[in-house]
């Protein structure tokens, strides 16, 4: 599926080379106010000033934006797929919501067909939204990862997904056990990590959905295959933190369940952590895992406001990248999603930059999945997945950002508002198109 031209883009170009969370942003952020990107199978091969490559580059054939700014593909560290038709369910916080429409919901992914057909909808309204990268939670049913696995095949994504691992507290129809879930796991990963640009997520829905034998045979599948990821629920509701101390009275917290069955490393991804304790964030920040900011969903659910200023510390550094949580969460936007988490931040009494939210939401979340030497900006050799932002794309925004105008380009300050603008007031609109691998695989 790899395509082997050589193409180039011209456009202006902003991208995040470090975080800007530790360094002084004009340090952390690459801005080419009239860009040239050359892309060689499907890969970036350059990126500078156009001025600088034309000569080398003349006979090349170029797309020209001349009136866009192209940023990195969206990485969304934390989504389900099948509850794409039930974003938007009223009326419940976390526990009483799983049981009165997830539950049900998820039912119907039993049939092979029903959850193929949902997996495009929702593969089609990630590109959409300019999120070429996802971690995805499919089903307990194998064939509802084996059809999400199918979907993002066939469009050359880099996702990574796992089947549900649940067999405890949850509806008998969907529930498996301790050993089913292991084997049909371990026939996933053995099927899919690693497939083209797929990858694998061992996939427990959260603590107290499993039980201890459960845990310990995701300890060891992630012994047998220690490339694949860890993905689960962490500390999200008040309610669901008490509850895991009920079901597990020997811990010494929720995340203390997950430490005991070896779950908490480097490739771990925990979805939220709006309740963390000083502890635990020491505790992810030495085992270098990660957090999946979840602001729509932490606020739709009432859960909380995820403390970002103590992730981002000096002292209890957390790899944090930020996550829509469709359907708790209410858009599949990362624009919509960033301007959430400027928002949690604020009614923290805390900021969160431009430059800070974009880099959160494409190089951030690159690290967090550890995949920070394949995506997440324009360094060569990285797979050329990208967004065409239109900075303009409602009359408000257009009355709010001045054009791009090349011949007087946009500051770097300038251009940190403009976006800032975007984030809070944009959507899918503002999505001229997104690339994969350098081809067009969404266009306004």
């Amino acid at each position: 599926m790899q395509n082997h031209t050589i193409k180039g883009f011209r456009a202006s170009f902003l991208d995040a080379i470090a975080d800007p969370f530790y360094a002084p942003e004009a340090s952390c952020i690459r801005y080419f106010p009239d860009g040239l990107l050359v892309v060689e199978q499907g890969k970036v091969k350059e990126l500078g000033n156009y001025t600088d490559l034309q000569d080398k580059y003349r006979d090349l054939p170029i797309t020209h934006y001349p009136d866009r700014l192209i940023v990195s593909g969206f990485i969304d560290t934390h989504i389900h797929f099948p509850q794409t038709e039930m974003i938007a369910s009223y009326g419940e916080q976390l526990l009483e919501w799983l049981s009165t429409y997830t539950f049900p919901t998820e039912k119907k992914f039993a049939d092979r067909n029903y959850a193929s057909k949902i997996a495009s909808t929702f593969l089609d309204e990630l590109l959409r939204n300019g999120t070429t990268t996802a971690l995805v939670f499919t089903t307990i049913f194998p064939q509802s990862a084996d059809a999400f696995f199918e979907e993002a095949q066939r469009r050359n994504l880099r996702m990574i997904a796992g089947k549900v691992m649940m067999d405890r507290h949850a509806p008998d129809f969907l529930t498996d056990t301790a050993e089913s879930s292991y084997i049909e796991t371990k026939q996933l990963i053995e099927k899919w990590h690693k497939c083209d640009r797929l990858l694998y997520a061992v996939t427990p829905r959260f603590a107290v959905t499993s039980t201890p034998e459960q845990l310990s045979n995701v300890s060891k599948l992630l012994t047998e295959f220690p490339d694949v990821y860890l993905h689960t629920h962490l500390s999200e509701n008040v309610k669901e933190v008490a509850y895991v101390e009920e079901v597990f009275p020997e811990s010494a917290g929720y995340l203390d369940v997950y430490d005991q069955a070896g779950l908490v490393g480097e490739k771990s991804v925990f979805a939220h952590g709006v309740q963390l304790t000083d502890q635990e964030f020491a505790r992810l920040s030495e085992a270098k895992a990660a957090i999946a900011f979840c602001p729509t969903s932490n606020m739709f659910l009432g859960s909380g406001l995820f403390k970002i200023e103590k992730a981002k510390s000096q002292e209890t550094p957390v790899k944090v990248g930020l996550g829509t949580d469709v359907g708790a969460g209410t858009s599949f936007s990362m624009l919509k999603t960033a301007c959430a988490a400027y928002q949690v931040a604020q009614l923290r009494s805390q900021k969160l930059s431009a430059f800070q939210a974009l880099f959160l939401a494409t190089l951030g979340g690159a690290k967090a999945l550890c995949l920070e030497d394949k995506l997440g900006n324009f360094e060569i050799g990285k797979e050329a997945d990208f967004v065409v932002l239109n900075l303009r794309s409602t009359p408000i925004m257009a009355l709010r950002n001045k054009p791009i105008d090349l011949e007087h380009p946009p500051t770097l300050a300038e251009i940190s508002d403009q976006l800032f603008a975007t984030l809070i007031m944009g959507d899918d609109r503002a999505i001229a198109a997104t690339y994969i691998m350098g081809e067009l695989a969404h266009q306004k």
